[in-house]
């Protein structure tokens, strides 16, 4: 789930190296989103697997922000 990994990552040392393919699809979804800035593999590019988050944007840190909010 993209937003659970935007929690997960909420509080990272930036840039932060994501290896999963699971972690590049989530940050692929939230780089579309615009509620992170991210270097990342294309999606047919099979050497590597390896991508970089620069950081959280502030759009989703408004994001998190809501979703705390919304949990309350």
């Amino acid at each position: 789930m993209p937003m659970n990994f935007l929690r997960r990552i909420e509080d990272a040392s930036f840039p932060l190296a994501i290896h999963e393919e699971a972690d590049i699809q989530c940050a692929a979804v939230l780089a579309a989103a615009e509620l992170i800035e991210a270097n990342l593999p294309e999606p047919d590019d099979v050497s590597g697997h390896r991508g970089v988050i620069l950081r959280i944007t502030p759009k989703g840190r408004a994001e998190l922000s809501r979703s705390r909010e919304a949990q309350r």
